[in-house]
């Protein structure tokens, strides 16, 4: 028994001697942030689809604690804290159907751009939100069924976020 007893005490230092190393190392905060925008490279419409559909930034300029996944556009929490979102949505819509991009949380709307056809032939819009997550929650981009967007090289298109605090 004794000696399972000290060797749970050694692990149980090095442990707490790998957490001082890591916090040394991050300053003793997590880092959390990412930008991406939503092409690599072309341009072009994506959508409509016949289902809502999470929308895949592929291009990513930062993803820092890799919490962002651009294979399948969503962002999971990997720290309990309060976060800033942003997204923006871009149409060159000359006939229907029209742009609604929503920011989603675990399957939940949380906000909405929504455009549709007038006299122009395209528009902008984005939102953002702060919100509280816990360890795993997701946080996604969900263009509405029948819908579109448009983008190119000029990168309208853009998903963001960062952790503000721990909680």
């Amino acid at each position: 028994m004794m000696d399972k007893i000290t060797l749970l005490e050694t692990k149980v230092q090095k442990t707490e001697t790998q957490m001082l190393e890591l916090q040394s190392l991050i300053g003793g905060v997590p880092k959390v942030a990412f930008s991406a925008c939503l092409l690599k490279s072309g341009s072009g419409n994506t959508g409509p689809f016949t289902t809502a559909t999470t929308l895949k930034y592929k291009n990513v300029f930062s993803n820092i604690g890799s919490s962002y996944s651009p294979e399948t556009g969503i962002f999971t929490a990997l720290v309990k804290g309060v976060y800033f979102f942003r997204f923006s949505m871009f149409n060159n819509v000359n006939a229907t159907p029209s742009s609604v991009v929503s920011l989603m949380k675990n399957g939940v709307r949380l906000v909405s751009v929504w455009d549709t056809v007038g006299s122009d032939a395209n528009d902008m819009g984005s939102n953002a939100v702060v919100v509280s997550l816990e360890v795993g929650d997701r946080v996604y981009v969900e263009l509405a069924a029948n819908r579109l967007i448009y983008d190119d090289n000029m990168n309208y298109n853009t998903f963001s976020g960062f952790l503000l605090f721990t909680a």
